[in-house]
């Protein structure tokens, strides 16, 4: 082999190294985003289960309020499907837009309850009441620090994705940016639900 086949071959060589390094990094940080979305999910999922059990503490107290009550149970419902959807492509813009929407619906309705529960004062009184509600706060604060390191985890991999020369290996395998999770944009959605009792 003449010398310029061995410098075309250590260049390829070099190449192809350098090829597998940044597919193998930009496989770890999709695996990352993945990785901190099963934290949101995790989160999602203890929110979704102490929502039955705060839906039927209230229940005794405001049998009047049974569509407040049904608003919640159905909003649950509709935030459980699109977790679902979400959990199953934790990349896709459009299953992260509806989960965010449905937890939205969800957050304003539970922000619909607590405001109703501020008038019952046996309600807020009850133990079980207030040990929800506090476990409904944690799990709150738990989901903001879930998505910001989710969003942390996006700002990584789009950053290397979309750098280059990592771009040219990124978009010859395919790897697209990943959607961060948004904030909402009206006040109304913005409300975190209030839960003092």
């Amino acid at each position: 082999m003449s010398t310029g086949g061995w410098i075309l071959s250590a260049v390829l060589a070099v190449a192809l190294v350098w090829a597998i390094a940044i597919y193998n990094r930009l496989v770890q940080l999709r695996n990352r985003i993945a990785n901190a979305f099963a934290q949101i999910d995790v989160q999602l999922k203890r929110r979704h289960d102490l929502i039955p059990n705060l839906v039927e503490v209230a229940r005794g107290y405001m049998a009047h309020e049974a569509s407040t009550l049904e608003a919640v149970v159905k909003a649950r419902g509709n935030a459980q499907s699109a977790a679902s959807a979400a959990r199953a492509a934790p990349a896709s813009a459009n299953a992260l837009g509806a989960l965010a929407a449905a937890e939205g619906v969800l957050g304003g309705s539970l922000g619909r309850l607590m405001a109703l529960a501020e008038a019952y004062p046996e309600l807020k009184a009850d133990t079980t009441m207030k040990s929800l509600s506090e476990e409904l706060t944690s799990t709150e604060n738990r989901l903001g620090f879930a998505r910001q390191a989710y969003n942390d985890q996006v700002l990584e991999f789009n950053d290397q994705a979309q750098q280059f020369p990592d771009l040219i290996v990124a978009r010859l395998l395919g790897f697209v940016s990943s959607p961060m999770l948004e904030s909402t944009q009206s006040a109304e959605e913005r409300a975190t639900p209030k839960v003092q009792f």
